[in-house]
């Protein structure tokens, strides 16, 4: 590319090669105006511009979906098989024996064949917060949806775009099966549901105990039909698991149980799976995840815990 600043138009000769996320881009032209030059630089560069900011912002979504998927929404807790050796990173296979049938973790890695690699970004996000596969067939318990409908948009790319970063796994799992029948739908389709603000802590915890968490699915009292009741009696425990580990039952997280343990008694039974008694938790308590929590969501957590009504 030859530009002379003498003349009255920038004469381009031949090719000129320019270079935008590593692939090169090429502009072919003639004799151009010093104007007509001057606007497709203009344009060039944001262009370039537009590509950089879309780059950063993609990395930043993936960082936040490493940071969710690693520590409080923990979906290897239930989508990788755990035990001495866990299996393939979300590649699925987890077996629930429950009251309201057999349900089998399914495979979430990006592999086409076994996993949901074809599925589109928004499909993904739905499957997520609305329960409705690509084919209209509905998921189960005990992913949490009535829960999952609160995550954020930006949230919930961010899941999706770090699931996008795992190693694709050829897994086949089977179909979980149910002795209850599954809803036509959890509610209508969401449109839009806005981040909550990371500088209120209140909110941001209950967010995190919620719809990111999903404490309260797990740790709330169970209705007559077994299925916890997070709106009128969260936190109260009560609910059994079944799994390799034997039976479980969830704890009471409200005041009238931790009332008397310190912030940091309660952190660290959260992060490391030990009460203030030493008595050890068992699974599906996701500890080994939420080790992995920032000072920032663990103070934000336990500052929501102690608000729970008492029982």
């Amino acid at each position: 590319m030859l530009l002379d600043p003498l003349a009255g138009s920038c004469n381009l000769h031949g090719r000129g090669v320019l270079f935008a996320s590593g692939a090169p881009l090429h502009v072919s032209v003639a004799i151009l105006p010093r104007g007509s030059i001057m606007r497709m630089l203009m344009a060039i560069a944001v262009f370039l511009a537009t590509l950089t900011g879309a780059k950063a912002q993609g990395s930043k979504a993936l960082e936040r979906g490493a940071y969710l998927m690693n520590s409080i929404a923990a979906c290897g807790n239930c989508h990788t098989t755990q035990g001495p050796q866990p299996g393939p990173e979300l590649a699925g296979g987890t077996v629930f024996n429950e009251a309201f049938g057999e349900a089998i973790a399914p495979n979430i890695t990006p592999d086409a064949g076994t996993g949901i690699g074809k599925w589109t970004d928004a499909q993904i996000i739905t499957a997520i917060r609305e329960g409705k596969r690509p084919d209209g067939s509905i998921i189960g318990p005990p992913m949490p949806i009535a829960l999952y409908r609160g995550i954020s948009d930006n949230d919930a790319k961010a899941i999706v775009a770090y699931i996008r970063s795992v190693k694709p796994v050829s897994n086949t799992v089977a179909k979980s099966s149910y002795k209850v029948p599954l809803p036509a739908a959890y509610g209508p389709p969401l449109e839009h549901v806005p981040d909550v603000s990371r500088t209120n802590k209140l909110a941001y915890g209950a967010y995190l105990a919620g719809p990111l968490g999903h404490c309260l699915e797990c740790h709330s009292i169970p209705n007559d039909k077994g299925i916890p009741d997070f709106v009128n009696k969260p936190g109260g425990g009560g609910l059994s698991f079944n799994g390799p580990w034997g039976t479980s039952v969830a704890a009471n997280i409200t005041p009238a149980a931790i009332g008397t343990w310190t912030d940091a008694q309660l952190k660290k039974t959260i992060t490391t799976g030990e009460r203030p008694n030493g008595d050890k938790l068992r699974p599906p308590m996701g500890f080994t995840y939420y080790k992995n929590m920032s000072p920032h969501d663990l103070d934000a957590l336990v500052a929501y815990l102690r608000t729970l009504k008492p029982l």
